[in-house]
């Protein structure tokens, strides 16, 4: 009974310590995020305070995702620290109590949040993500059409009039409502026809519908229309997989972004390291708890904490280059989806296990 009142003890402050530090840095994040768009839209009259708040508040939590593992080792060392600091951890091995034992109870929480994170929050930050690019578009695309630069996504198709190049520069729905638009249109034998400056472009069955555009040609003035539309061949499926990033799809539409790509001939080894990422995740929660538990449970006493918590983040950080580097292998498809999503997890959980091993039992 002792054991399983101390356990919960360990897990709540392990729990608390790490939501403490994810809401940290949610607000921080918030912040810059929000102080960045009422730059942007500073002098847009039409545009509120509140609104642009709103908008920065649903484009966070895509880019908190990426920064939990860190949440995770700094809320496990703040709690194990704290738990040394106030000597409780002294009178748990007094007791008779391990280190693994009061690990434990970290770890298990750890992996229940990485279930969570990965089951809940990720479709959830996915969907807040779709609705911030809709605020965005009618904070940046009120008014007349953009021009672009070059820049923002691209778009290639093929029908019987020919072939038209589009590109976007933001986009909603994954890829079924583009705003920022321009067409480079071509006849059937490759000589360039048109280019179309549009406000927004909406997939409908069997045509790309284009408002508020500017028709631009060699030999005539430039046409003005409300609306235009040109044919096209591709469906959702196959312009979702041009317009979405994997970081953008939810956990439960990955297996069909997969299934579809490999159906169209694209490549689908970002929509599969990410499906796997996710599943690794809370195994990887659980490692940067090892990681703590492993730089984290030196007694006060003996000095060199200091040391001890540097060193911890230091690993932490060679961790996220390691990830960021087998992510790229895979995404080149140097490497196999699952070895890239798996090989950080254990990495780390062995690094964790080894250096706490040696501590205790060593």
């Amino acid at each position: 009974m002792v054991t399983t009142i101390l356990a919960r003890y360990f897990a709540g402050r392990f729990v608390i310590a790490s939501i403490m530090t994810f809401a940290a840095i949610f607000v921080l994040i918030i912040t810059v995020d929000y102080i960045e768009l009422m730059r942007r839209a500073g002098g847009l009259a039409h545009v509120s305070g509140l609104f642009v708040a709103q908008t920065a508040f649903f484009r966070v939590p895509l880019s908190l995702e990426k920064l939990m593992p860190f949440c995770i080792l700094i809320g496990a060392m703040v709690s194990f620290l704290a738990l040394s600091r106030r000597l409780e951890l002294v009178v748990a091995r007094a007791s008779g109590i391990s280190a693994w034992q009061f690990t434990t109870p970290a770890l298990l929480s750890a992996l229940i949040l990485g279930m969570l994170a990965t089951v809940v929050y990720n479709p959830l930050s996915a969907e807040m993500l779709e609705r911030a690019k809709g605020m965005e578009r009618k904070i940046f695309t009120d008014g007349a059409p953009t021009v672009q630069d070059g820049a923002g996504f691209w778009l290639n198709q093929s029908t019987s009039e020919g072939q038209s190049v589009i590109n976007a520069a933001r986009s909603q729905g994954q890829g079924a409502v583009l705003t920022g638009i321009s067409v480079f249109r071509y006849d059937t034998s490759g000589i360039f026809r048109e280019r179309l400056e549009a406000q927004e472009a909406v997939l409908e069955p069997g045509r790309w519908v284009f408002k508020q555009v500017r028709r631009y040609t060699l030999d005539n003035p430039v046409i003005e229309q409300d609306t235009f539309s040109i044919a096209t061949t591709l469906t959702l499926a196959q312009v979702r997989n041009s317009f979405s990033t994997p970081e953008t799809v939810s956990f439960w539409q990955l297996p069909d972004y997969i299934k579809s790509s490999e159906n169209s001939g694209q490549a689908t080894a970002g929509y599969r390291l990410q499906y796997h990422k996710l599943i690794a995740r809370p195994f990887l929660l659980a490692a940067m708890v090892m990681l703590a538990a492993a730089v984290s449970l030196r007694f006060f006493r003996f000095g060199g904490v200091q040391k001890m918590v540097l060193s911890g983040v230091a690993a932490g950080f060679l961790l996220y280059v390691l990830s960021k580097v087998t992510e790229d292998l895979s995404k080149a498809e140097l490497m196999h989806p699952l070895a890239a999503a798996w090989l950080p997890v254990c990495v780390g959980g062995l690094s964790g296990f080894l250096a706490l091993l040696y501590q205790e039992d060593g």
